[in-house]
């Protein structure tokens, strides 16, 4: 009988301890303000151009800001082997993101955080996904230089970062894609 109790109170424990992954991904509360732009799904062709460029492994670790459905941490996990972390401000893409992760079965690798991208921590990120807008770029640009190690790899679909000029620069059917390294 006593064992019974006792593990019964040890399932107990353990099941009210909730990860930092299911914490993330359970955070549904109202934006802090607006989001800076629209949601605009970054095609297929685009997202596997940008994960290319920064030579994404199982080692690293993306952080896809401004994430929308998650698409781009999602498939670094499904594809590389990566870990990501999707941030978005706004409480419908956060849904359709967690979403996108249940749903391709990479949940242990992505987390989902609702937040304001220039007040997330970035420092662990090996890879910075974008696709905001010119002057979003510009304005993250010296948080990104301050938080990032050298090394990190920096991809943006569609815009660049003014004056910072990218070390690569493609075109995927008529989309830019731009790449930058945080120098060391």
């Amino acid at each position: 009988m006593t064992i019974r109790i006792l593990a019964v109170l040890i399932a107990t424990l353990v099941a009210s301890v909730p990860s930092v992954w299911a914490q993330a991904a359970a955070t549904q509360e109202a934006p802090t303000r607006r989001p800076d732009v629209i949601f605009v799904p970054t095609p297929e062709e685009v997202v596997e151009a940008m994960l290319q460029v920064a030579n994404v492994t199982k080692n690293d670790v993306i952080y896809d800001l401004g994430c929308g459905d998650g698409r781009i941490p999602v498939t670094a996990a499904k594809k590389y082997g990566a870990r990501g972390v999707c941030v978005d401000i706004d409480p419908q893409r956060i849904k359709e993101a967690n979403e996108n992760v249940a749903k391709n079965n990479v949940g242990s690798q992505v987390k989902v955080v609702q937040g304001d991208l220039f007040e997330q921590d970035l420092s662990p990120a090996s890879v910075v996904t974008l696709y905001l807008l010119p002057s979003l770029n510009v304005k993250l640009l010296p948080k990104l230089k301050k938080e990032l190690k050298p090394g990190t790899r920096i991809v943006s679909h569609a815009f660049d970062m003014g004056e910072w000029k990218p070390e690569k620069e493609m075109d995927v059917n008529g989309r830019k894609v731009y790449f930058w390294t945080i120098p060391k």
